[in-house]
């Protein structure tokens, strides 16, 4: 469990530099993120066995809290006059790269407990990034259909990311509406009693809260927002990417199984997701805790780890070449 806890918070607290301080910290967050990150996960070869602890809980709790105070000190350093244009905008990338993927891995691990608090906590990490429909459609569609066209988020062989992001993020929206409209409908609740009410609202009371500080903090806090949500978007890319499961003669698809995720191996950025790289164990238990979480032996690997491909990912024709024949691999397996 201190692998988690060392990996996860050092960032917290170089980020909390970086805003408050800037200068040095600011490049120290930006090579945490990146550079050592990819360092260790080269160095680091052994696999490391985790059971599971309950430390687990009280490490995403104070990821949760902390979430929040980075989110404001960030938002607030980036609309400030105390630094310069080159330091804003490491900043805005650091940031932007830890909320999208250390937050969003956490957030992810707290909307899939049993407990409401937790699964509450985790949903307004989700709202405080504009992104709060993300907890019923991942819960209600994504693990449902994960791997077949009637997913959104799940990324088709052969799709760029940049058409993937806009057709995932307005499909998981209305597709989460729609699923939670229907358990209303079932249970005979009011409309007004779908969490959409609170994801929307809260989202508004953000906005509302930003813009009384100034149009400028408006501004930096929606586009933050909108560079996580895209790192978000990435992982859900990368790790579903054109894997997809055959569908019966009774026209229903084929069990989930190991081989419908992409893994990633890679140590150091395991850790700093929460194990979310893990991700056919999790799609196998989603109510797993990340500390538990187990490498499958048919599961599919990434060649690099989870952030490299996304970033490769970026430029489509490369990411086509490494994974598209990596994809006919595992279909024809």
């Amino acid at each position: 469990m201190r692998q988690f806890t060392i990996i996860t918070l050092v960032p917290v607290a170089l980020l909390g530099c970086a805003a408050w301080f800037g200068g040095i910290w600011i490049i120290a967050a930006l090579l945490y993120l990146t550079g050592f990150a990819r360092l260790l996960d080269r160095v680091v070869l052994a696999e490391r066995a985790e059971s599971e602890f309950p430390a687990g809980t009280a490490l995403s709790v104070t990821l949760a809290i902390s979430h929040f105070a980075l989110l404001a000190l960030s938002v607030l350093a980036l609309a400030g006059e105390w630094m310069g244009l080159l330091e804003k905008l490491g900043l805005f990338v650091a940031a932007g790269m830890f909320f999208g993927q250390v937050s969003n891995a956490n957030a992810h691990e707290l909307i899939h407990r049993s407990s409401r608090l937790l699964h509450r906590l985790g949903m307004w990490v989700y709202i405080s990034l504009l992104f709060g429909h993300h907890t019923s459609a991942h819960v209600l569609i994504h693990h449902r259909y994960v791997a077949t066209r009637n997913d959104p988020n799940t990324s088709r062989r052969g799709e760029s990311f940049y058409r993937f992001a806009l057709r995932a993020w307005l499909g998981s929206f209305r597709e989460g509406y729609a699923a939670e409209a229907a358990r209303l409908a079932k249970i005979n609740r009011p409309t007004w009693r779908n969490p959409y009410v609170v994801y929307v609202s809260g989202a508004v009371g953000f906005i509302v809260i930003a813009l009384l500080i100034s149009p400028l903090t408006l501004l930096a806090y929606v586009l933050l927002a909108g560079h996580a949500q895209m790192q978000l978007l990435m992982s859900d890319y990368v790790q579903h990417y054109g894997l997809m499961r055959p569908i019966k003669e009774n026209g229903k698809p084929a069990p989930i199984g190991p081989q419908h995720s992409w893994n990633s191996p890679h140590w150091f950025t395991s850790a700093m997701m929460l194990n979310a790289t893990r991700h056919s164990d999790h799609h196998a238990h989603p109510t797993r805790h990340y500390p538990a979480l187990r490498l499958p032996e048919a599961a599919p690997m990434l060649p690099k780890p989870l952030p490299i491909m996304g970033a490769i990912a970026l430029c489509p024709p490369v990411w086509r070449k490494i994974m598209d024949p990596l994809v006919d691999k595992v279909s024809d397996a």
